[in-house]
């Protein structure tokens, strides 16, 4: 008897992906192990929920992979140096670590030395392009397996099939999806099928529960968040969960976002992202006071193709090294406190405080006096800075 073929299954224990373990094992004889990469999605007891439901399914082997700090020093760090936002609105919440996630699933499948890897993907999403590719990338010539796509399957579909397989688990569907991580989460529903709505009160994960308003200082140390008030963190991703915990309350970090996805079509979801909204603006708050017109220039320029060519799943395009190193250089003076005040529903960056702050008094106030140069100085350079415009209005003026 011929021995079975491995499955490595990037598993999150929901309806998709519970299929997927009973329709590989029982229906396609093969050897199934699970994998779950928690990027700041799911408590220790989440975690432990899973993985006894993984087995109880029939897998052979079980893997949780505390992917958080990695998820934030590969990917999440660089968002931040770039303040990046997909299309001004959307810090990358769920595309972000969905790669972090594919990543992770690779090297496991060669670890387990694997004959193929699964995903529970619908046919309809960016998800599957951002897993195949990786997949495709990472480990060649392993087949990769999705049931719900290719299957075509409905939701009612998959639950007769499991209920048939005597699979117990709650099977009814919340009005809304949502899929929670470090760096946000996405909310769906009725409201964001279409091109107008928008997500009641109780839709949202975190409910507003601060009213009062608060001043909030934020320390960062080359660009990265290094303490919240008083507190210090051993690593970013510890203060980015402690200044959650503070700006959800709050309400911040709400919106829609309106975007093209990797397969051509616009899409809607709703999504609150607390800290990372404030995050985003503090740095850049910060960033505007200390980094010279054309870094913040070709920052800008870098960093809008860097988080749409994340977003499209492309975390392994040589590219991507090259402009991160750019980044990072660019942080090397993005060191100071940025202080924040807070509403529910709105925040207000108050200002900030650095060593390299170039808003120096010593070389003048915009608007009043200056001490680098003097009005004469000006006057010479204002028709030397426009002589070629001159130069060009002359000429054509005259022909």
């Amino acid at each position: 008897m011929s021995e079975a073929k491995k499955v490595v299954l990037g598993f999150s224990g929901g309806l998709d992906t519970t299929f997927c373990v009973k329709y590989l094992s029982e229906d396609k004889g093969y050897e199934v192990h699970s994998i779950i990469v928690n990027t700041g999605g799911f408590t220790d007891e989440e975690l432990v929920q899973i993985e006894q439901h993984a087995y109880a399914l029939g897998v052979k082997t079980h893997t949780t992979v505390n992917a958080v700090k990695s998820y934030y020093d590969s990917i999440i760090k660089y968002l931040i140096y770039g303040n990046v936002l997909k299309n001004n609105t959307y810090p990358l919440s769920v595309s972000a670590e969905r790669l972090s996630q594919a990543l992770h699933i690779a090297e496991h499948a060669k670890k387990l030395n694997a004959d193929a890897v699964a995903h529970g993907s619908t046919g309809a999403g960016n998800d599957q392009v951002r897993f195949d590719m990786i997949f495709h990338i990472l480990i060649a010539g392993v087949e990769i397996i999705t049931p719900i796509r290719d299957l075509k399957l409905s939701r009612e579909d998959e639950i007769a099939y499991l209920k048939g397989k005597g699979v117990n688990m709650n099977f009814e569907k919340s009005m809304y999806s949502i899929n929670k991580g470090l760096w946000g989460t996405s909310v769906g529903g009725k409201e964001t099928l279409n091109s107008k709505g928008i997500l009641p009160e109780s839709a949202w994960p975190t409910q507003v529960t601060a009213t009062d308003s608060k001043e909030v200082k934020l320390h960062f140390e080359k660009g990265e968040l290094t303490g919240v008030d008083d507190q210090t963190f051993e690593h970013p991703t510890k203060a980015i969960q402690y200044l959650q915990t503070i700006a959800g309350a709050y309400g911040l970090g709400r919106d829609i976002h309106v975007g093209d996805t990797i397969i051509g079509i616009k899409g809607r979801v709703g999504f609150e992202a607390a800290a990372p909204m404030v995050i985003l603006k503090a740095h850049h708050a910060l960033e505007k006071h200390i980094l010279t017109k054309w870094q913040l220039g070709w920052k800008d320029q870098l960093s809008q193709f860097y988080g749409n060519w994340l977003h499209e799943g492309q975390i392994l395009d040589p590219v991507m090294r090259d402009i991160e190193a750019y980044l990072t250089n660019s942080q090397q003076n993005v060191t100071g406190d940025v202080f924040v005040q807070m509403l529910p529903y709105r925040f207000h960056i108050i200002g900030i405080e650095s060593a390299f702050d170039l808003m120096n008094s010593k070389f003048g106030k915009y608007g009043e006096m200056n001490t680098g140069f003097t009005g004469e100085d000006v006057r010479g350079f204002s028709k030397i800075f426009g002589n070629q415009t001159s130069i060009w209005h002359k000429v054509n003026q005259s022909s």
